[in-house]
């Protein structure tokens, strides 16, 4: 097996092109059986689908190297570009393909926040979390995703607990605050409106609040899941149907929903300027796709903010944590090393469950033989011995097979291999014991018990 990470993050594509490719949680195990079905031939690969605002990643397990892999690559690559309207060349050059170990290097980064806007950003975490448990539920997980998915998380709690990454971090919700604070003389009174009841709203709308504005109002689509946030907060709740109308009263409106288009339209937000008489609007648009129309940008009074726009501050911050980075990277480096080899070692799980197979199909073909033979009223002790002699035979068959029919220039390799699987050593040059020859007879107590000094005799 190998792992295959196909994705487009916030270093790699700008926010507009990010929100062609972005999914809802609720669209993630729908859009993944979608996929998996597509992708499903001989290669039976598992996926598993990341999307945030700030990327959005495939990743995917199948077996073997070279062609079912590279076939699984050009295909998901179809499929996200399909998904985004883009062509396949287009959307390559804002991509990144990893593979294997840097596959999971990149995933272990991801989850331990070192690849994020915000650097050791505890959210993504959480979204990875998610992103497993939507694909566990379409059933395209698989053991290998999941053991990736598991070490990352792993890795990512090791550095949180060993390293200051996270330390004094600035998040966007922090970075929006200070932006409106330069804007806005005193927080305490402006009046705030949250477009959107998830996460990051929650964290955003946590964060001013601690500055104490004058009015807060939360409008959700979901009136009763906006009401919940609004009475924690100690806000009002309002329908979103109504954000057109009272848009105008409202200094800072910070809007991050899950709607595919944008929810604030330029004529809304014209309106609402004219009604407040050109007093400015701070707007923050935290969405992937856009909630805010980008036009919005363009009007004089308007101060928007993407989360594009955000990074900047955010990576000027992040510049003191840096010494927690070589760190965190040491950390990230062994558990690369820990998966890789597991992910080899996985490759002779075949070859181990075939031995198994071929083993009990010759115990059970003497089992048959000895029951017959005992049936017919054969002493007990001569069953025995002929099923003994029988498994051995049989056991023995395939190495004998290719010791005799090797080259002498091959005979010593093979023969140093049969040694090494049969006798648990080696042969050593010059004595007289060949593999089809049986092993000297042990001393009681000495059995399977390697002897240096019996090799210099």
């Amino acid at each position: 097996m190998t792992v295959l990470t196909l994705g487009l993050n916030h270093t790699t594509a700008a926010v507009d092109l990010r929100g062609r490719f972005a999914f809802a949680v609720d669209q993630l195990a729908p859009t993944l059986k979608t996929l998996h079905q597509r992708l499903t031939g001989s290669t039976h690969p598992e996926v598993a689908l990341l999307s945030t605002c700030n990327r959005t990643e495939l990743y995917c397990a199948a077996g073997g190297l070279g062609g079912p892999v590279h076939t699984l690559r050009h295909a998901a690559v179809d499929w996200l570009s399909g998904i985004g309207g883009v062509s396949s060349e287009e959307l390559m050059r804002h991509t990144y393909v990893l593979e294997g170990g840097q596959a999971a290097r990149h995933a272990f980064r991801v989850a331990s926040g070192l690849d994020s806007m915000v650097l050791g950003e505890p959210q993504i975490l959480g979204q990875m979390k998610q992103a497993v448990r939507e694909a566990d539920t379409a059933g395209t997980l698989g053991t290998t995703l999941h053991q990736l998915f598991q070490r990352s998380f792993a890795v990512a709690k090791e550095v949180r607990t060993s390293t200051e990454i996270g330390a004094h971090s600035i998040s966007m919700a922090a970075a929006a605050v200070r932006l409106a604070g330069q804007l806005f003389e005193d927080l305490g009174r402006t009046k705030v409106l949250f477009v959107g009841a998830g996460e990051m709203i929650e964290l955003t709308a946590t964060h001013f609040a601690a500055r104490n504005p004058r009015t807060m109002a939360v409008a959700n689509r979901t009136l009763e899941r906006g009401e919940k946030l609004a009475t924690h907060l100690g806000a009002q709740a309002m329908r979103l149907a109504d954000l057109p109308q009272r848009l105008h009263e409202f200094d800072i409106v910070v809007s991050c929903t899950a709607s595919t288009l944008p929810i604030i339209g330029l004529g809304a937000v014209e309106r609402a300027l004219k009604a407040r008489k050109r007093r400015p609007i701070f707007m923050v648009d935290l969405a992937v796709p856009r909630d805010i129309e980008p036009e919005v940008a363009r009007l004089d009074d308007v101060y928007l903010y993407t989360v594009d726009d955000l990074s900047t501050m955010v990576q000027t911050a992040g510049e003191k944590r840096q010494a927690a980075v070589a760190q965190a990277e040491a950390i990230i480096e062994t558990g690369v090393q820990g998966f890789v080899h597991w992910l080899d070692q996985r490759t002779t799980v075949p070859l181990i469950q075939a031995l198994h197979s071929q083993a009990d199909a010759w115990r059970a073909a003497e089992m048959a033989r000895a029951r017959k033979l005992l049936a017919k009223g054969e002493d007990i002790e001569a069953v025995l011995e002929a099923m003994s002699r029988g498994l051995t035979q049989k056991m023995l068959h395939g190495a004998m097979a290719e010791l005799h029919s090797a080259d002498t220039s091959q005979r010593p390799q093979v023969a140093a291999a049969l040694s090494r699987l049969f006798l648990r050593g080696e042969l050593v040059p010059g004595r007289n014991t060949t593999a089809s020859s049986p092993p000297d007879k042990a001393e009681p107590g000495q059995a399977n018990r390697h002897d240096p000094q019996g090799d210099k005799a």
